[in-house]
């Protein structure tokens, strides 16, 4: 089967700058340490995984493991300091609500702005847009109105909508479905279901593990920025959850 995502010997670093008071800035300074108002932290160390085409992947792992970063490393967002990775077909990423959007456009313009980041032609816009509208349930005045008036939830619908209309190879999603009231997180999930049904890849970020069982076949683990564990989605979750 063809190879979707692949990470090979992944790491990614960042700089911790920490704001100190005056009082903490004389004590390090006065014991030696005064250039040490930084620190590095190690979100990924060496990671490495295959995502076969279709497979429905979990990504779970407890705050701060390293799961957030590497979907961005997937998704193009974060390069890794080491390690190389690589992704097959077009990505659509709900990382974070409201990315790609624009708060002094409307809704109906950043539709058009979003899925061209996203790589759909206008012409591949203009057919799907009643379909994205009515299905984010953004409709009326609403989606004529600037976004930055848009609640967390609104701002979700929409970004959803337009992600899983975008016919991407790969789907990314970290943690957003916690945003949406009830009866869209069904309606995301329906839509969920049928991604997964044709055939395309799906990366899930989540801390619901009931929902990650239900929509991913395979649960990977992450713990301080490596992998702990990599198999079936039950086996992950009985990991996380320390029965297995």
């Amino acid at each position: 089967m063809t190879r979707a995502i692949v990470v090979d010997h992944a790491v990614k670093q960042f700089t911790l700058r920490h704001t100190w008071s005056i009082k903490e800035y004389v004590v390090w300074n006065l014991t030696g340490r005064g250039g040490e108002l930084k620190e590095s932290f190690l979100a990924l160390d060496d990671v490495s995984l295959t995502v076969r085409q279709g497979e429905s992947v979990g990504l779970l792992g407890r705050n701060g493991s390293g799961k957030s970063t590497l979907l961005k490393l997937i998704s193009g967002v974060l390069r890794p300091d080491r390690g190389q990775v690589g992704v097959r077909g077009r990505v659509a990423g709900l990382i974070e609500v409201g990315a790609g959007f624009h708060p002094d456009l409307t809704g109906r313009e950043n539709i058009y702005l979003n899925g061209s980041i996203l790589g759909m032609t206008e012409r591949d816009i203009d057919a799907r847009l009643d379909e994205i509208i009515a299905f984010s349930e953004i409709e009326g005045r609403f989606i004529d109105s600037e976004v930055k008036f848009y609640s967390s939830g609104m701002f979700l619908r929409l970004a959803f909508s337009v992600a899983a209309h975008s016919h991407p190879d790969v789907f990314l999603i970290d943690e957003i479905l916690a945003v949406g009231d009830e009866p869209f997180q069904r309606k995301c999930l329906e839509r969920i279901a049928e991604l997964r049904t044709a055939g395309q890849t799906l990366v899930i970020v989540t801390h619901d593990l009931n929902l990650v069982s239900r929509v991913a076949d395979r649960g990977i683990v992450l713990a301080s920025g490596r992998t702990v564990f990599d198999g079936h989605i039950d086996g992950a979750v009985a990991r996380l959850r320390g029965e297995g």
